[in-house]
């Protein structure tokens, strides 16, 4: 069956690991792979960005059968190691709500939302849905934090991880699977590890591996597309 795919990057890097992907074919601005319409977004970076320009593909070009968030990711432990490729579990925004001496106060905390209103579940958002767990079979599932800045400090390092414990940080999660959720539409977000949240020294950092293992995870997710 013919299925039309939204693949949604924060970049044009990102959006790469589509384009290398062994078997895709460039149809205008659009790609095939076998007999699925695969279809590309490029939002930029950041929650603002994704939510607004989601919403407006969403609006003007109506509903695809599966949205899939690719992207690199640092992470907050020795594993997922860099080049590691995850399907992100659950996700949340990680530093949406109040200041306070001891770190933000999220917007649940604040009593400015329920943490179990939809699309939310205990203040998280889920990381998927919709897809069948054979899907998604073999791959690592992560917990992820959405931040609207990369996170460098070590004292914010500490703080995030003993708030929410995340495996992985990104700065666009959060907000497309809470337009997926919102939609009704079939997601799933794919990540690979760049470097170590805090690693300010970019030669440790591992981009190219990263993106060559986002697309093979990716092909795998087309080859089991029904």
């Amino acid at each position: 069956m013919s299925r039309r795919v939204l693949v949604v990057a924060a970049t044009e890097l990102e959006i790469g690991a589509l384009k290398s992907i062994k078997g895709i074919r460039s149809e205008d601005a659009l790609f095939s792979y076998g007999d699925h319409l695969v279809e590309p977004l490029v939002t930029g970076p950041g929650t603002f960005a994704t939510a607004y320009r989601l919403k407006e593909r969403l609006s003007e070009h109506g509903r695809p059968h599966i949205a899939i968030n690719i992207g690199i990711a640092g992470s907050y432990k020795k594993e997922p190691a860099i080049g590691s490729t995850v399907v992100v579990r659950s996700d949340l925004f990680g530093d949406t709500g109040i200041e306070s001496d001891v770190g933000t106060i999220n917007m649940f905390e604040a009593g400015l939302a329920d943490p179990m209103d939809f699309p939310f579940n205990g203040g998280r958002l889920a990381g998927y849905g919709g897809v069948k767990e054979k899907f998604i079979e073999g791959f690592t599932l992560a917990d992820a934090v959405t931040v609207n800045r990369v996170t460098t400090r070590k004292e914010t390092i500490a703080w995030i991880e003993k708030k929410y414990n995340p495996a992985i940080e990104t700065m666009e999660g959060a907000a497309f699977s809470y337009i997926c959720a919102i939609e009704k539409i079939d997601f799933l977000a794919l990540r690979s590890v760049s470097n170590l949240v805090g690693e300010r020294n970019k030669s440790l950092w591992n981009i190219p591996l990263a993106i060559e293992n986002l697309a093979l995870s990716l092909k795998i997710l087309f080859d089991r597309l029904d």
